[in-house]
């Protein structure tokens, strides 16, 4: 006698729902918190420089993921459900996510310089390596691990228990443009209860442009949920390594001398801007292609959700997405 093996229900539509919208809640508030009273926090004990820089990017990552783990044990599960795994997935996933967006923004960038858009500065090798360091440390902490694990890790599989790859997807990246808005309502709260200065109030932060922001922001979403599908083992890992690469690379290209990276680039044409969005499109088509040369390859695994595509933008964008660019995932090193 055989037996029957049956599959269990799905989530209802509302569990699912509160579930991925609690992922944002969580990221919005750690978000509002940690950038808002990290700067004090920093000052009370005197820090200034990088270790000031990585109080807020301790504080965020110190509430979201422990608040994510309490979440996924109530139900029972643990952060692989989400998208975590074994140290050596987690390498292959990271140094796919980051290789694919590298490639992507040196073809698209170097495209750029060619035709005349970018011009490049003299490098300072040991500048731009203590900035590698130093920025990709607050950005993991501050920015890529807290969002990647409450957004891409726990929204993400909340939608998906219920949805299809599109929806999913879709569905992610909605909840992922909620998350700066909601974060400058809890840091204005939160620097007002510290005796801060609160910030301005918005879909931005920072008082930018709300409509090239959020465009920005769309795009680098989907990319990132691209980049999480596109792997089998420890997908986070891609979405994680998606990110700090993005940051790195326009806070390099766009804002590396005021940042003192040891190489920055000049733009000659306003349209160079967009070269952002399109580097991220190509990254997403990359990873779209990564994930159907997986179904084939040696670490193939059980099917996994759909990745989406995008649209880019019109040249209405152009004149502020390099501030968007350097920003968009929040305020880092």
């Amino acid at each position: 006698m055989t037996e029957r093996t049956t599959t269990p229900p799905a989530p209802s539509l509302l569990g699912a729902l509160g579930r991925a919208l609690g992922g944002g809640l969580v990221m919005g508030v750690a978000l509002g918190l940690g950038t808002a009273a990290g700067p004090r926090v920093a000052d009370a004990l005197g820090l200034s420089g990088f270790a000031a820089r990585l109080v807020p990017a301790v504080l965020v990552s110190a509430v979201a993921v422990p608040l994510v783990m309490a979440a996924l044990r109530r139900g029972g599960r643990s952060l692989t459900s989400i998208g975590f795994g074994d140290p050596m997935a987690a390498v292959r996933a990271l140094l796919t996510g980051a290789g694919v967006t590298a490639a992507a923004a040196a073809v698209v960038l170097g495209a750029g310089t060619s035709a005349g858009m970018l011009s490049w500065s003299r490098p300072d090798p040991f500048a731009l390596a203590a900035f590698l360091v130093t920025n990709g440390v607050v950005a993991l902490l501050l920015e890529a691990l807290p969002e990647e694990t409450t957004l891409r890790g726990y929204t993400w599989t909340a939608l998906r228990g219920r949805f299809g790859g599109l929806v999913t997807a879709l569905g992610t990246t909605a909840v992922f443009l909620v998350v700066p808005g909601l974060s400058t309502v809890v840091g204005s709260w939160t620097a007002r209860l510290v005796g801060g200065d609160p910030g301005p109030v918005g879909w931005a932060p920072g008082g930018q442009n709300a409509a090239d922001y959020l465009f920005l922001l769309t795009v680098f979403g989907l990319t990132l949920v691209a980049a999480r599908t596109a792997v089998r083992g420890a997908p986070l890992y891609a979405a994680i390594g998606t990110h700090l690469t993005f940051l790195t690379v326009n806070r390099v290209t766009f804002e590396g001398e005021k940042r003192d990276a040891g190489w920055h680039a000049e733009l000659l044409d306003p349209g160079a801007e967009l070269l952002v969005p399109v580097y991220l499109l190509v990254a997403m088509a990359g990873f779209v292609a990564w994930r159907k040369v997986g179904r084939r390859g040696p670490y193939s695994r059980p099917r996994s959700p759909s990745s989406p595509s995008s649209r880019s933008g019109g040249r209405a964008t152009a004149r502020r997405t390099s501030t968007s660019a350097a920003t968009v995932g929040r305020r880092s090193a």
